[in-house]
């Protein structure tokens, strides 16, 4: 699977239509906000995943520029199942806050005169802390299977990603941008003694892996 993403990055980044000139800079944010509310296992569950990503890049040659992205992410679930254990709800609570450093190579190809697609290969560095707070509101029930309690713990995500987006310029110094999907390997440890890592692989597009930002272009 690794090979894949390899080959995939080669394929991306063999190309060039220079458009954008080598020196030039800019600095851009990134937001991406999901929110999902289902019913399942006789219950509710809603998620809430909001990612703020400031970045900076620089063209090193015609239409390839590298960069840094900063930021921070926050994710919430919350379960609440009903009447599941004396006539008592239970309710679950996982929060995950993390501080976000996310190097990037980002190739652009030209549609129009004001419209580009990218690729970016990006290897974020995820270093976060995760809550889980099970029934910390309930209201008594069976004093062993309901009691609350709640468990912290610190974690690390590394990942290597291939991003596909599109940005418009606006105007000669303003874009707005726009990933579209998500392609890579992350590994995730948490800092727990004998704790292992656990790999995973995402690909394709998914409202998770969208996000949207303005840019601003210091043209020579």
């Amino acid at each position: 699977m690794k090979k894949i993403v390899l080959m995939g990055a080669v394929a991306l980044f063999g190309l060039s239509n220079a458009q954008i000139a080598k020196g030039t800079s800019y600095l851009s944010g990134q937001v991406g906000v999901y929110h999902k509310e289902t019913n399942e296992f006789g219950g509710n569950r809603k998620d809430n995943v909001i990612r703020i990503l400031p970045t900076a890049g620089y063209f090193v040659n015609p239409n390839l520029a590298v960069g840094l992205g900063v930021g921070y992410k926050s994710a919430v679930t919350k379960y609440k199942l009903g009447n599941v254990v004396d006539g008592n709800p239970v309710e679950i609570k996982n929060t995950d806050n993390a501080f976000v450093v996310a190097p990037f190579v980002r190739k652009y190809w030209t549609l129009s005169d004001k419209l580009y697609i990218f690729g970016q290969l990006q290897v974020p560095l995820e270093f976060g802390k995760e809550e889980v707070d099970f029934n910390s509101n309930g209201n008594g029930g069976d004093p062993i299977l309901s009691a609350p309690f709640m468990q912290k713990n610190n974690y690390t995500n590394i990942g290597v990603n291939i991003k596909p987006g599109l940005d418009y310029f606006i105007t000669k110094n303003w874009s707005i941008e726009a990933t579209i999907g998500e392609f890579g390997y992350n590994t995730y440890k948490r800092d727990i003694d004998g704790a292992k890592r656990a790999d995973s692989y995402k690909f394709g597009i998914s409202l998770t892996s969208v996000t949207f930002g303005v840019k601003y272009v210091f043209t020579k």
